[in-house]
């Protein structure tokens, strides 16, 4: 339209471009300049990209870009220098003992930190994620370590486990002593009794039951019921149990024995990543 033709819309006072629908005329307002040069800019941004950087698809590949370069080819490059480093303090761990792992800061914080993943891959299914344990899997936050709660200790059960298939694993058995006719329903019910006076003065025990629990427990037990970390015998005088929930299931298992079971971790972690496990479950609460 030529200038001498414009027509200028009254309300808006922007000449028309001439087209009209149904009575309603179109404002000849072209996008701004700005916008313009930032779509072209765009455009040849887009055309270069695709040729600098991977983009079209080949029959049995994709083109690759001039750098030859992607985000993923950098993530394997970083993972394989952090690799590197891991695999030179892990080394470190292999070759030196617990508590010259402990004593250096920066090897200990990474001996931690890998326990703690080890333990949340392999440990968290039977202690619970926080380590607080269930019955029958022992809590590892408090004092009461069944089999010792050093960090040598530590170390050896992690290795060779509890009651386990490997030659050097920890075991010592209960007795059954109804099933196996030791004791009486009546000889329990007392050397129960006495077990749970051992942490409850207020319970009175039976005259002679301080006699049966020293003929049958008090070998493993120890006289004054405290227990012995050596044969893996828990203490009976605190209120921390293992498998007792009440009175009923300490009879229980006076009369059919328990004996858990946890797996050596020898042969399946490497030497580094079991003394990390043993680092960090020493630093939960309950290390000795």
């Amino acid at each position: 339209m030529s200038d001498d033709n414009k027509e200028i819309d009254e309300v808006t006072g922007t000449d028309t471009t001439g087209h009209e629908w149904d009575g309603i005329k179109e404002l000849n307002t072209p996008m701004p300049r700005w916008w313009i040069y930032t779509f072209i800019v765009c455009c040849i941004w887009g055309f270069a990209y695709q040729f600098l950087y991977p983009s079209w698809p080949l029959i049995d590949s994709y083109y690759e870009g001039y750098f030859a370069e992607t985000q993923r080819d950098r993530v394997h490059a970083e993972l394989a220098s952090y690799n590197q480093i891991r695999n030179i303090s892990a080394d470190k761990i292999k070759s030196m003992d617990l508590a010259a792992i402990k004593n250096d800061h920066d090897l200990n914080i990474f001996a931690l930190e890998g326990g703690k993943a080890a333990f949340g891959d392999n440990c968290a299914p039977c202690h619970g994620t926080g380590a607080q344990g269930f019955v029958g899997y022992p809590n590892l936050n408090d004092d009461d370590w069944i089999w010792g709660g050093s960090l040598d200790d530590i170390h050896t059960t992690i290795n060779y486990g509890i009651r386990g298939v490997h030659e050097d694993t920890r075991i010592n058995e209960m007795p059954a002593y109804l099933r196996d006719e030791l004791l009486n329903k009546a000889e329990i019910n007392d050397v129960v009794t006495y077990v749970e006076s051992l942490a409850d003065n207020s319970i009175h025990p039976a005259a002679g039951s301080s006699e049966i629990f020293a003929d049958n427990c008090a070998l493993c037990h120890g006289e004054d019921g405290k227990g012995l970390q050596e044969l893996g015998a828990p203490d009976l005088t605190d209120a921390i149990k293992l498998y007792v929930t009440d009175r009923d299931s300490m009879i229980d298992i006076v009369s059919y024995s328990r004996g858990g079971v946890m797996p050596s971790w020898n042969g399946r972690l490497d030497e580094a990543t079991i003394k990390s496990l043993a680092i960090y479950v020493h630093t939960l609460g309950g290390g000795e």
